[in-house]
C-alpha cells in the first residue's frame, strides 16, 4: 500500500474511499441479515481504523494528516462553540433509547470509527493529494466528494429526500471541516465533532416530517458556511495563499 501511496497519493486516496464505501455497505448489509445492527460493521470499522492509524504512524505522516495538536488562536475559531451546536443536532427532537444495549454499543463504536475514517480519508488523504496544485480546488473537491458519498445511503434503504438533504449539509459541513484542517493543521476537532454527531444518532428521536428535515439541514448548512467564512476572515489564510502565489 505504501508503494501505491508514494507513486500517486490521489490514486491511493481514491482506493481508500472506494474500499471504505464498499466494505461498510457490505458490512451493514450482512449486519441487517443477521438481525443485529452493526454486528459486522463494528469489527470492520475497528480494523479499518487501526489500519489507517498504523499506516500514518509507521510512515511518520501524523503531522501531515492532522493527527497532531491544533495550531492557531482558539479565539479565531470562536472557541469551537459552533461545533458544539452542530454536535447537538441529533438531540434537538428529543432523546430515546432506540436500540438494544449491544446494538447501541456497536453503533457508537462504528460511528466513532467512521468519524475518524471519513475525516482522515476525505480531509486528510484526498485533500492533501490535491493541496499543492490548487488549495481552493482541493477544498471544493474534498467537500463535494464527501457529500456525494452519502448517496450510498439510498442503497441501504434510506428515503430519497432525506438523503438528498443529507448530501447538501454534508457538503457544507465537509467544507467547514476542511477549512478547520487547512487553517488549524489538525483534524482532531473535526474527528471529535464528526464522531459525536454520528454516535448520537443512536439516541435521536426519529421525525419523518420533511419540514423538520429541511429546517435541520438548512440550520446545519448555515452554521457550517457562516463558521467557515468567519474562520477564513479571522485567519486570513486565503489572503496569504494568494499573496504567496503571486510572488
Amino acid at each position: 500500500m505504501y508503494h501505491l501511496y508514494k507513486k500517486n497519493e490521489l490514486n491511493f486516496s481514491l482506493v481508500l474511499i472506494v474500499s471504505y464505501v464498499v466494505s461498510f455497505s457490505v458490512a451493514d448489509g450482512f449486519s441487517a441479515s443477521l438481525g443485529t445492527e452493526k454486528i459486522i460493521t463494528a469489527p470492520v470499522a475497528i480494523v479499518f481504523t487501526l489500519f489507517l492509524l498504523v499506516f500514518v504512524s509507521k510512515h511518520n505522516l501524523k503531522e501531515k494528516y492532522g493527527l497532531c495538536s491544533f495550531h492557531g488562536s482558539p479565539g479565531n475559531y470562536l472557541y469551537f462553540i459552533p461545533l458544539l451546536l452542530m454536535m447537538s443536532i441529533n438531540l434537538w427532537n428529543g432523546v430515546a433509547m432506540k436500540l438494544s444495549v449491544l446494538e447501541t454499543v456497536l453503533h457508537i463504536l462504528s460511528m466513532l470509527c467512521v468519524g475518524f475514517i471519513e475525516e482522515i480519508i476525505f480531509r486528510g488523504f484526498l485533500f492533501k493529494a490535491l493541496y499543492n496544485d490548487n488549495v481552493k480546488l482541493a477544498i471544493v473537491i474534498s467537500s463535494v466528494t464527501f457529500g456525494i458519498g452519502h448517496i450510498v445511503n439510498l442503497l441501504n434503504g434510506r428515503d430519497f429526500i432525506p438523503t438528498l438533504l443529507q448530501v447538501c449539509y454534508a457538503i457544507a459541513t465537509g467544507f467547514l471541516f476542511t477549512i478547520i484542517f487547512y487553517t488549524g493543521k489538525s483534524l482532531l476537532p473535526c474527528m471529535i465533532a464528526h464522531g459525536f454527531v454520528n454516535s448520537s444518532s443512536a439516541f435521536a428521536v426519529e421525525n419523518s416530517s420533511i419540514k423538520f428535515h429541511i429546517i435541520s439541514s438548512a440550520v446545519l448548512c448555515i452554521i457550517s458556511l457562516s463558521y467557515a467564512l468567519w474562520i477564513l476572515r479571522k485567519t486570513k489564510q486565503f489572503d496569504e495563499y494568494e499573496n504567496k502565489d503571486k510572488r
